[in-house]
């Protein structure tokens, strides 16, 4: 059986839409081995180019009413009028077979998480200013000031709660706040209890006796 600490590590990311969340993970899983992106489940129509199991788990509102009613989530909610949720029995898979595993949800996620893994670790990803974000929203240029100041007024209620998590990012400079991403993963899996019972053979070679005096 897997003991506790050979688990993966659960990290939240969470961020307003426009701060560069959804590229700096990419760029992560690029540059970082044995961590991936939990795949939610949905309601929503698959759209073209998507595949099940690949991009979600695309799902009936029958049979995501089921998966709550059985405490198949981690998390979910209702965005406009579809569903979404994080599948605890896939996560816990992969965590137990050593995987870290990236959720990318909002605050409201992040706190159904931890009550249920508190040994979760969460980052939250902000941008460098208002103006940046706003220009960000507006990448099309397409947009009405009203459609903008929406969406400004969602990003600012979900920057409220960046003191909730363990770990603050500015992406000011994209390969910064990658790097700073990378450095945090990194310095979660070098926790002694993870190290150790990762480096178990080195050690052993390296402190015989206290090997056998174990």
């Amino acid at each position: 059986m897997t003991s506790p600490v050979d688990r993966g590590t659960l990290f939240i990311v969470s961020a307003p839409s426009g701060a560069g969340k959804t590229s700096l993970i990419k760029a992560l899983l690029e540059r970082v081995k044995g961590i991936g992106v939990s795949i939610s489940h949905t309601t929503r129509a698959m759209r073209p180019g998507e595949q099940q199991g690949v991009n979600y788990y695309f799902v009936t509102h029958d049979e995501f009413h089921a998966m709550v009613s059985e405490g198949a989530f981690f998390e979910h909610a209702q965005v406009f009028d579809n569903l979404y949720g994080t599948s605890r029995a896939e996560v816990e898979r992969r965590l137990a077979q050593g995987e870290d595993v990236i959720l990318e949800i909002d605050w409201q996620g992040a706190q159904q998480v931890r009550a249920l893994e508190p040994a979760a670790r969460s980052i939250f990803i902000l941008p460098p200013s208002r103006t940046a974000l706003a220009e960000r929203l507006n990448h099309r240029g397409q947009d009405s000031d009203e459609i903008i100041a929406g969406r400004m007024r969602e990003a600012v209620s979900e920057m409220s709660h960046h003191d909730e998590y363990d770990y603050l990012i500015v992406n000011t400079v994209f390969d910064e706040a990658l790097e700073q991403l990378e450095a945090i993963i990194s310095a979660e899996r070098n926790v002694l209890a993870r190290a150790r019972a990762r480096h178990q053979e080195t050690l052993a070679a390296l402190l015989p006796a206290a090997s056998e005096a174990e």
